[in-house]
């Protein structure tokens, strides 16, 4: 097989962050149009990821957010984007590198983005002890909605993300 030195996969990779750099920057700029909302996704220790101690607690690996009523201050940066959001009536910023995200959904027109982050380096806290990996994860179908984890209503199930127990996939 041929190497490939053009690496299209990275030029792919940024094309479609960049997508969502100009539907987030249009977002800050004019608010969101009719029933448009988004579920980002994105690795919680990512390098760059600026989150409470609390907030990193709640959410160790990975945080889906929801960008539909309830958001203030997005601002959009060329590497990052930066939001306030409200997460159990406490007011918090946060900042996301756009390497740091995994995936994009915007359920109201079907349209969703998924972004590989194998090669995003984890930043290490010292200040927060270190936890075994979750038992279960959720699994988000294609187009579909997310989970939700700020204070946004959350929208009805309908065949999106399903919890799965890691074990049912291990060798017995």
């Amino acid at each position: 097989m041929a190497t490939d030195h053009i690496r299209y996969d990275v030029l792919a990779r940024d094309a479609l962050r960049g997508v969502l750099r100009k539907v987030l920057t249009d977002a800050a700029a004019h608010g969101l149009p009719g029933e448009h909302h988004f579920f980002i996704t994105f690795v919680s220790k990512a390098e760059g990821v600026k989150l409470s101690p609390r907030l990193l607690a709640q959410y160790p690996e990975e945080m889906t957010i929801i960008l539909q009523h309830q958001f203030w201050d997005l601002t959009v940066l060329d590497d990052r984007f930066e939001v306030g959001l409200s997460f159990g009536g406490i007011p918090e910023r946060l900042v996301v590198p756009f390497s740091a995200i995994k995936s994009f959904l915007d359920p109201s027109v079907k349209f969703g983005l998924q972004f590989d982050t194998s090669d995003v380096a984890e930043v290490a806290d010292e200040n927060l002890p270190t936890t075994p990996a979750p038992s279960a994860v959720a699994v988000p179908a294609p187009a579909t909605e997310a989970v939700a984890t700020a204070d946004e209503p959350t929208p009805p199930n309908q065949g999106g993300a399903e919890v799965v127990r890691l074990d049912r996939f291990r060798k017995k």
